[in-house]
C-alpha cells in the first residue's frame, strides 16, 4: 500500500531520497557509485538532518533565506561536503508554498535580511562561484553591496540566472521543474521514471554545475551525449562510466529532479509501484 504523504516536508525528505537513490543517473553519486570524498551515506544523512528546516519551512513562517542558512548548517553534519545546497535553494520556498504557485508568492515577498541569510548560507559550502562575479561571497564587501542596493533574495536570483540554472528557476516561475514533474507523471511510477525524467532533461538543458567546471564544450557534449542515450545510440552505463572517469558530475539537473519529484508526489505520483 503506498501512503499519500501529506507533510511537505516528508515529501521534500523522499525526494532527496528517491534522486540519490535512483540509478544510474550518469556522473552522480548514486547507489552505485560514490564520488572519493561523497558517498551515499553523506546524502541520506543530509536527507535526515534536513528535517527541522524543512518543517521550519512548512509552518510558512520565517525568513526564506534564513531557512536555507539553517537548511545548509544542519547539513555540514558530516565531511562529505555540500550535498544538497542547490536543491535547498528549490526545496524550501517550494516546500514553504506548497506548490509553485505558492513559492513564486512567497519569494516575491523576500527581502534583504533574506539576501544576507543565503550569502551566509551560500558561504558555508564548497559551491565554487564564477571568478568575475560581481557578488562575490568570499568578497567580505559583498554584504555591504547587498545592503546599499536593498536587493532582495530574488535579485540575487536574477543576477545569478544568467550563470545558474537553478537561479533561473525562481526568475522564471520553476519551469523545469514543473516539466520534470510533468515528465514522471507521463512515465509513470517507479524508479525508472526518475533516471528517465533526469536523462530528458540533461538531454535538452546544458547543465550549469558542468558549464562552470569544465566549460560549455563539455557541458553541451554532455547534452549530446545524454540524447543519445535516449535514442538508442550509446548505453547509459558507458555514458554513466564516461562521466564519472572524467569527473563530469550534471549536479544542477540533480537539483531540479529533487524539486520535480516532490512537487510530483504532491500531485499523486507513485514511487513504489
Amino acid at each position: 500500500m503506498t501512503f499519500l504523504l501529506t507533510k511537505a516536508a516528508e515529501r521534500a525528505q523522499l525526494a532527496m531520497m528517491l534522486e540519490v537513490c535512483a540509478y544510474p543517473k550518469p556522473g552522480n553519486v548514486d547507489r552505485c557509485h560514490d564520488y572519493p570524498e561523497t558517498c551515499l551515506e553523506h546524502f541520506l544523512a543530509s536527507v535526515i538532518y534536513a528535517r527541522p528546516a524543512l518543517e521550519e519551512a512548512e509552518t510558512g513562517k520565517g525568513r526564506i533565506g534564513e531557512i536555507i542558512k539553517h537548511a545548509v548548517r544542519d547539513t555540514n553534519c558530516h565531511s562529505g561536503g555540500n550535498t544538497h545546497f542547490g536543491a535547498f535553494i528549490l526545496l524550501i520556498p517550494l516546500v514553504y508554498g506548497k506548490d509553485i504557485p505558492g513559492a513564486m508568492a512567497a519569494i516575491s515577498k523576500t527581502d534583504t535580511s533574506d539576501a544576507i541569510a543565503f550569502y551566509k548560507a551560500f558561504a558555508m559550502t564548497s559551491v565554487k562561484m564564477n571568478a568575475t562575479d560581481e557578488l562575490d561571497v568570499n568578497d567580505p564587501h559583498t554584504l555591504t553591496l547587498i545592503r546599499d542596493r536593498d536587493m532582495n533574495l530574488l535579485d540575487v536570483m536574477q543576477h545569478s540566472a544568467p550563470q545558474d540554472m537553478v537561479a533561473r528557476e525562481w526568475v522564471a516561475g520553476f519551469p523545469l521543474t514543473r516539466r520534470g514533474a510533468d515528465l514522471l507523471a507521463q512515465f509513470g511510477p517507479g524508479r525508472a521514471s526518475i533516471v528517465n525524467m533526469f536523462m530528458t532533461l540533461l538531454s535538452t538543458e546544458p547543465d550549469t554545475f558542468i558549464l562552470k567546471k569544465h566549460g560549455r564544450e563539455t557541458a553541451m557534449r554532455t547534452m549530446e551525449s545524454a540524447r543519445e542515450v535516449l535514442e538508442g545510440r550509446r548505453s547509459i552505463q558507458d555514458f554513466d562510466e564516461e562521466c564519472i572517469r572524467n569527473d563530469i558530475n550534471p549536479g544542477s539537473i540533480a537539483d531540479i529532479t529533487i524539486a520535480a519529484i516532490f512537487i510530483a508526489l504532491g500531485e499523486g505520483w507513485k514511487w513504489d509501484s
